[in-house]
């Protein structure tokens, strides 16, 4: 299935996926949706392009995590044709992976494409390759939802069930089912943020993103209800770091509450020697990307 392929082009150049038959999705007008408001919910169609997630001033105004993960990836020309569906599917990266036939042949392939090891982790059975979608865990932090359709009927699933721990299998999506909608729930009053990691300041996959949804008491806005925290680029998929939730409900995001959710998150994270930079200090990003985004979301509310 190709959408915008930005992500699927280039890999069908370097040989790393090969099919026999792409089907273009350009015709599907319904897939083009973006319905709702921040009182009742948003539903995105997977076609929807980044581009006009990071332009939509509703989603800017209500939901600017997502807005912002959107403005994050690659650039301005690449944003006009990626899609958020395409993004919440992007393949896995690795450092033995992601180079050219010719390199990956020099050197014998990897488990992922044409070999039956990983370079990563040798004695490993399985393929250790790293998550890199931006939105996937600000939708997983958002607790979304994404809708699945096959011939064989429909499902609705949490975000977080679209993701397998795994650097090949890594969607539950079979292949006979495509990716067609997204449901945001009422943001209510819910304060979120995105914050990337990477070595420039565009064009980059994520080496570390962090997601946060806090959600404010109706009672005392000072005080958080639900807290929510999800990674990408540290495993093999997105996921929340649950730790943090039981951390954060019912607190005041005191120092001594950051430190605690900033360590959940570290000690969740665990990542390998396999794509940018040192994987003990991009561990270590991981408590102080979450420390500033809660810091961050604390000026919002006004606690000290």
């Amino acid at each position: 299935m190709l959408s915008g392929g930005t992500d699927l082009l280039p890999k069908m150049k370097r040989r790393q996926i090969e099919p026999q038959t792409l089907v273009s999705l350009d015709r599907l007008a319904a897939l083009r949706k973006l319905e709702g408001t921040g009182e009742t919910g948003v539903v995105i169609g997977a076609r929807v392009t980044l581009a006009e997630l990071e332009q939509n001033q509703m989603l800017c105004s209500q939901y600017p995590a997502v807005a912002a993960a959107a403005r994050s990836i690659s650039s301005p020309p690449l944003r006009n044709a990626g899609t958020l569906g395409g993004n919440l599917c992007v393949d896995t990266r690795c450092t033995y992976y992601d180079q050219t036939y010719e390199w990956r042949k020099a050197i014998d392939f990897c488990m992922k494409k044409d070999g039956h090891v990983c370079w990563v982790a040798p004695s490993s059975p399985r393929c250790w390759a790293v998550a890199s979608s931006d939105l996937a865990p600000v939708m997983i932090a958002l607790n979304a939802r994404v809708r699945l359709i096959s011939k064989e009927g429909e499902r609705l699933i949490p975000a977080a069930e679209l993701y397998r721990n795994d650097g090949i299998e890594f969607l539950s999506k079979r292949q006979d089912e495509l990716l067609t909608e997204i449901h945001l729930p009422p943001a209510r009053t819910d304060l979120m943020l995105y914050k990337k990691l990477r070595r420039r300041g565009a064009i980059d996959f994520p080496i570390l993103g962090v997601a946060v949804r806090l959600r404010p008491s109706n009672t005392d806005a000072a005080v958080i209800e639900e807290g929510r925290i999800a990674l990408t680029a540290i495993g093999s998929y997105p996921f929340e770091v649950e730790a943090a939730r039981a951390v954060l409900a019912g607190t005041r995001l005191t120092d001594e509450v950051i430190e605690q959710a900033a360590e959940a998150a570290w000690k969740r994270a665990k990542p390998l020697d396999n794509t940018d930079l040192h994987m003990s200090w991009r561990k270590e990003m991981v408590r102080v990307y979450t420390r500033r985004a809660l810091r961050e979301l604390r000026g919002v509310t006004s606690v000290e």
